[in-house]
């Protein structure tokens, strides 16, 4: 997107609010005063939007087609209960792009994609509808690929390959690889290593002060992790029942305080929704390195990057270091193994630190860098097609 045009739209509609940390930076009625998709702030070039309704089920769903050129586009479909349209739409538009990246700086000849369903998985899932949406991923012939991400399970996943072959992380019973937190957690703590031998000199984590938001599946998983290291860990979930269930299994403390981003520590993992750095918490955060599990954890890329790096804290871009669940499904189109899996996903620790030493000779922030490495594969991979 011109630079122009987006501080254009940036002062003129002031997109950012930063007291209502959503999944996004935008309201409802701000978006509403853009066009409503190849207007929208979050609207990069984007190859194909397909808007998916079934009444018999309820099914409202959005799948993002970001880019091709490496590959069909992976990416895990989200079941939320967004307050609108235009939310659902903005977080797919951004979700999707960031697949894009996230494959291409991890070497895997895919393209970026993204679905959400707009509902409480809870409450408004059912197999009639997940079967529903597999209709219209199979519709798509291969361009899309799906994959569980929040709101959705492997369970699911094997309910949509009963419909159509384009979709990973189903059950190993199926001959698939199975639930990816374990392999993204995994590869979050080894982006948080580099990060921390990049800022302290030494990976090692014995004493670090290390606060954790977010207790789900791979949240819990990077806590296990960092508690096994020595890491003085501090958790925290809006689900109280599960901050106590991993509090009891790795010992790590619950933080009981109500501004996180005000308390000493050395390293903020976020590991729950997006958009949480953002003006407000950087003024306050304390923390010497971000690294975490969350999609999209700069609130505005090219304006939260640049602040972050401005006060010497150290960021380890989310869509380098959390790509381990999509390294571990896509054994399952090219058929190899977890432990091939296991090895591609630690090499995120040295991609990382590649990140940050470019970040630093170049004078520009981790997230350009990686941003800067993703497209220049993307850009000769594209030159070779022609």
């Amino acid at each position: 997107m011109n630079i122009s045009r987006f501080l254009d739209i940036f002062i003129q509609t002031k997109l950012i609010k930063y007291k209502n940390m959503t999944i996004n930076s935008y309201s409802s009625e701000e978006l509403k005063k853009i066009d409503p998709v190849f207007g929208q702030i979050s609207f990069d070039h984007h190859e194909q939007v397909v808007f998916c309704h079934d009444k018999d089920t309820g099914l409202k769903a959005i799948i993002g087609i970001h880019n091709t050129v490496l590959g069909p586009a992976l990416g895990g479909t989200r079941m939320w209960n967004y307050t609108s349209e235009w939310e659902a739409l903005n977080d797919v538009l951004r979700l999707s792009r960031g697949m894009t990246y996230k494959s291409a700086i991890s070497g895997l000849d895919l393209g970026g994609g993204k679905a959400v369903i707009i509902g409480d998985s809870k409450t408004d899932k059912s197999p009639e509808l997940i079967k529903a949406f597999a209709k219209y991923v199979d519709s798509l012939s291969g361009r899309y690929i799906t994959a569980e991400d929040v709101g959705t399970t492997t369970a699911d996943m094997d309910l949509i390959k009963s419909i159509t072959p384009h979709v990973t992380g189903i059950s190993q019973s199926l001959g698939g690889s199975g639930n990816p937190s374990p392999v993204t957690a995994y590869g979050v703590f080894m982006g948080l290593k580099a990060a921390a031998k990049f800022q302290f000199g030494t990976d090692d984590l014995s004493g670090k002060r290390i606060f954790v938001q977010g207790a789900g599946n791979v949240g819990s998983t990077l806590v296990k992790h960092l508690a096994e290291h020595g890491a003085d860990v501090f958790i925290t979930d809006i689900n109280r029942e599960k901050v106590e269930e991993v509090s009891k299994l790795y010992g790590a403390k619950i933080y009981e305080g109500h501004d996180l981003f005000s308390e000493e520590m050395d390293i903020y993992a976020p590991c729950a929704l997006g958009a949480t750095i953002n003006e407000e918490t950087i003024n306050k955060l304390k923390a010497k390195v971000v690294a975490g599990a969350a999609n999209n954890q700069l609130a505005v890329e090219s304006v939260h990057g640049q602040m972050l790096h401005d006060k010497g804290i150290v960021y380890a871009p989310d869509f380098l270091i959390n790509a381990g669940g999509i390294i571990n499904v896509f054994g399952e189109i090219v058929n190899y193994g977890s432990e091939e899996a296991l090895r591609r996903t630690e090499n995120i620790y040295n991609t990382t630190l590649d990140i940050l030493n470019r970040s630093k000779e170049q004078n520009i922030t981790p997230n350009q860098a990686a941003m800067k490495m993703a497209e220049e594969r993307i850009e000769k991979k594209k030159q070779e097609q022609k």
